[in-house]
């Protein structure tokens, strides 16, 4: 993936998920045909990335290593297959992810910060890019009650810190992305202000990705159950682009290109479809 394009431009990533329990769509993309399918419409949709992801975060059944390589690679296998998308893979497992990246994935979302001691060995050893993402809790646990003495500081300390793993790994800058990892093991009131002070994160020179769709910070926000926090999620997707995020992975996908691509005309990044409007 060539993040150099993300200057003057908003990459959008579409959420796949092959679970059956998963945050939002609760399995409804289960079936492999489905996932695929669901994959290759993002795509058409206008995603620049499709984000596959075969174990949720947070706490649920156990998942065996096994099973996650039968759910994720498939379907990234299909989706090479069959469209030119990037294909990025949402896993804690560097055996996932190896296994992925030889199917045609060509980015690694690790939303445990390098749980694995693996992972960033196994990266580094391919082409694909890495996503670092702050959580606090080993993978499927979370904290009863996170607490922070300053919650953008240590978020910042905590990806520095990745980053610098991952460097010394052997991955160049150049395929490494931030996540401050909104809700990941964060209230409300956390999220909200490291949405407030998102380039306090963009400052570590790194293209920032961020997860807002349809999060529970949204939801406590406007007191809205998760099928209607689209316009919540699109908001907080525009100010973090306006604080300096570059990537926005989103379950709505359409709707999510549409405020991207007006966000970056306001910004001056594009020029409009066409103009007619007092044109004379």
């Amino acid at each position: 993936m060539n993040l150099l394009d993300l200057q003057n431009r908003i990459a959008v990533m579409a959420i796949v998920n092959r679970t059956p329990d998963s945050f939002y769509d609760q399995g409804a993309t289960f079936a492999l045909d489905k996932a695929v399918a669901a994959a290759l419409a993002a795509a058409e949709a206008g995603a620049d990335l499709v984000d596959i992801g075969g174990v949720p975060f947070g706490r649920g059944p156990a998942v065996s290593l096994q099973e996650e390589i039968d759910r994720v690679v498939p379907v990234v296998e299909g989706i090479h297959a069959a469209s030119d998308v990037v294909i990025s893979v949402d896993t804690f497992s560097a055996e996932v992810a190896r296994l992925s990246i030889a199917a045609g994935a060509g980015v690694i979302n690790d939303t445990s910060g390098l749980w694995d001691p693996d992972m960033a060995p196994v990266v580094a050893a391919s082409d694909a890019t890495l996503v670092l993402t702050h959580s606090l809790a080993p993978p499927r646990s979370e904290p009863p009650r996170p607490e922070y003495h300053d919650v953008v500081a240590e978020v910042v300390e905590f990806l520095a810190d990745r980053v610098a793993r991952a460097v010394a790994a052997g991955i160049p800058r150049g395929r490494l992305v931030v996540d401050p990892g909104h809700d990941l093991n964060k209230n409300t009131l956390h999220s909200l202000e490291i949405t407030r002070r998102l380039e306090e994160v963009v400052a570590l020179g790194l293209p920032t990705l961020v997860a807002v769709s349809r999060k529970d910070f949204v939801g406590e926000t406007l007191d809205a159950a998760k099928g209607d926090r689209l316009e919540g999620s699109l908001a907080a997707a525009v100010v973090c682009v306006l604080k300096g995020a570059r990537i926005v992975r989103m379950h709505d996908v359409a709707p999510t290109v549409a405020a991207m691509r007006m966000t970056e005309a306001i910004l001056g990044w594009r020029e409009p479809a066409y103009l007619r409007h007092n044109m004379g």
